[in-house]
């Protein structure tokens, strides 16, 4: 009985382990038909102005807003740090850096996985539903092209400058707090902040971090979209799967990135 036991939980992983590479597989070779395939962008350019509307300016409001905050807690929070070592004029230096290295693009992607990605992978799964993508074969055109491209284009374009623009407000908010409330003298802050911010270790780094995570949280959210189950249940499941699955590829691969940008290996 034990040995059948431990066959079953052998057999079960091994079957888990394909359909985990069956997956990866399909959602490779969707990728590259999708982007390298015949022809461009379906539609064109008007097509992918109007997903970079969908996907990047509808989600300014949300990026913005936790942005300011999200600054302004860590302006509180390492004001009250350094404060104990009598370095509470480095304040500017701290906000700057975290958001530019870090939370910048992180709870960027973060943001960008739960709103639009969820909004893609529910969209294009409603087009699955309702038979449109087969409607669009049909006729002789491409749904890869016409259908997924734009909206992965569009979300390589949208999260990089979400995140800087995520980052800008976050030292707004941060300065807002720091000087305005906490006292810290204002060219103290601004002149820490230039000082020990460099722009290829820590601006171009953020930038590359976020293309990654933009690549990453578009193609999971499209893939979703596309290969869910043609039912309400499936679109909601595949939308789940959205957040899931970016939210912790985006963490996994923030360990990754930050310990080859940082590390001192």
């Amino acid at each position: 009985m034990r040995r059948k036991s431990l066959l079953e939980r052998i057999r079960r992983f091994g079957r888990s382990a394909i359909d985990v590479l069956a997956v990866l597989g399909r959602s490779c070779l969707f990728l590259v038909h999708a982007l390298v395939g015949r022809g461009g962008i379906g539609g064109g350019f008007q097509l992918l102005v109007k997903q970079l509307y969908s996907v990047g300016v509808l989600s300014l409001a949300i990026i913005v807003v936790s942005g300011v905050f999200i600054g302004m807690v860590l302006a509180l929070q390492g004001f009250s740090i350094l404060a104990k070592y009598g370095s509470e004029q480095a304040v500017g230096q701290m906000v700057a850096l975290t958001l530019l290295r870090e939370l910048g693009p992180v709870v960027t992607a973060l943001l960008f996985a739960g709103r639009a990605g969820s909004a893609l992978t529910a969209e294009i799964g409603n087009m699955k539903s309702t038979e449109q993508l087969s409607s669009l074969e049909m006729i002789g055109v491409d749904p890869l092209k016409y259908i997924v491209a734009p909206r992965l284009w569009a979300g390589f374009i949208s999260l990089p400058l979400l995140a800087l623009i995520f980052s800008v407000v976050g030292i707004w908010g941060g300065s807002w707090v720091a000087v305005d409330w906490l006292g810290v003298y204002d060219g103290s802050f601004w002149a820490n902040m230039q000082n020990s911010v460099s722009f290829t270790d820590d601006v171009l780094n953020g930038v590359i971090k976020s293309l990654v995570f933009a690549f990453v949280v578009t193609w999971i959210a499209v893939f979703q979209g596309y290969d869910c189950e043609p039912t309400s249940e499936g679109i909601s499941r595949a939308t789940t799967k959205t957040v899931v699955y970016a939210s912790l590829a985006v963490l996994g691969l923030d360990f990754i990135l930050t310990a080859l940008m940082f590390g001192d290996f």
